[in-house]
């Protein structure tokens, strides 16, 4: 039993799902069990569980496409931006500002928004691959100039819509579950099968490990790293569009606004080496959801919001100390030390 216990202990995604059991069974015990209570209204269901999902789902993509790119060793911070204009896109053709021709008709909107992510990502990566431009510097780029496309986009204005159909992306119940749970389900799980039943994980987790080698061993690393940026800017897409339903428009100063440090912070809570190399996206799908956590559990016990940004930066300091090889080394030397007083005190 104690060996079956310490392989599990091993698994990656052990500890960030113990930490996020811990957060619940914390707020449950705080809230005397109304933290865990479920109700039913139009056959939907409501609780503050089902809010962690919903709230955190547009953070589980990004955190899923960021957590190919970390993997590698590069970085995407302008998933936000992408985000920003993906939703403006999306209203501008539902409210027929942008391209009048298509009727705003929401399928196109949303295609035409998906198809911007890819072409965002598409841009990042050429400047990685091809320019060989460092990867907190080319996204930066877009980081920059994104949040000007978008307003140039809804003339500077924040984007209303009047579209149930577009609604449902945030708001919209399948089987009494949130439609965000099934789009992550979808996205993540086409994902772990073409990474975890392909080449494809192996070839990354080798790219990221030692770029130089890998392009050795006949791996076409540029062609792997257009193929993650592109992938991470789709997701940042999609995201988007589930936070411009929830608001029933585009606000561009806003959207997505600082989303990506989440996004690093939840793959990093994952146990993802952010030097690149070992990586698990189910992992960074559950860092997001203990991010998303702490939001609902602050909110819920009605400390001031800023509070949020405190834990996390504990969390941050939490997990540098945790990758430090000097601090395991130091903490490892304290344990034999105690133990070396114990023997010689039996």
């Amino acid at each position: 039993m104690k060996n079956k216990i310490n392989k599990l202990s091993q698994k990656q995604a052990f500890w960030p799902v113990i930490i996020f059991l811990t957060i619940i069974l914390f707020n449950t015990i705080m809230t005397k069990g109304e933290f865990l209570s479920i109700s039913i209204v139009d056959g939907h269901f409501y609780g503050r569980i089902i809010d962690i999902f919903r709230n955190g789902g547009k953070l589980m993509i990004l955190a899923a496409g960021m957590t190919m790119v970390l993997a590698t060793g590069g970085t995407d911070i302008s998933v936000g931006s992408v985000m920003a204009i993906s939703g403006a896109i999306a209203c501008s053709i539902i409210n027929g500002n942008l391209l009048p021709g298509l009727g705003g008709n929401v399928a196109m909107a949303i295609i035409l928004a998906v198809c911007a992510g890819i072409i965002c990502g598409l841009w990042n990566g050429f400047l990685v691959a091809q320019i060989k431009i460092q990867p907190i510097v080319a996204t930066m780029i877009l980081l920059v100039a994104g949040r000007g496309i978008a307003q140039l986009i809804t003339s500077g204005k924040i984007i209303t819509i009047n579209s149930d159909a577009y609604y449902f992306i945030n708001g919209g119940y399948i089987f009494g579950l949130p439609f965000p749970l099934y789009i992550v389900l979808f996205l993540v799980g086409i994902l772990l099968l073409f990474v975890h039943r392909s080449a494809f994980g192996l070839f990354l987790e080798s790219i990221g490990c030692n770029s130089l080698a890998s392009k050795f061993a006949g791996i076409k690393v540029n062609r792997f790293l257009l193929a993650i940026y592109t992938i991470s800017g789709a997701f940042a897409s999609v995201a988007g569009l589930i936070e411009s339903a929830g608001i029933k428009g585009a606000d561009c100063n806003n959207a997505g606004l600082n989303i990506e440090l989440d996004a690093i912070l939840a793959v990093a809570i994952g146990g993802t080496n952010l030097m690149g190399g070992r990586f698990s996206i189910f992992s960074s799908v559950i860092g997001a959801l203990i991010v998303q956590s702490i939001t609902t559990t602050v909110l819920a016990l009605g400390v001031p919001a800023a509070y949020i940004r405190v834990l996390k930066a504990l969390l941050i300091i939490v997990i540098c100390l945790s990758q430090s090889g000097k601090f395991k080394l130091h903490i490892s030397k304290i344990a034999v030390s105690k133990k070396k007083e114990e023997a010689v005190a039996l």
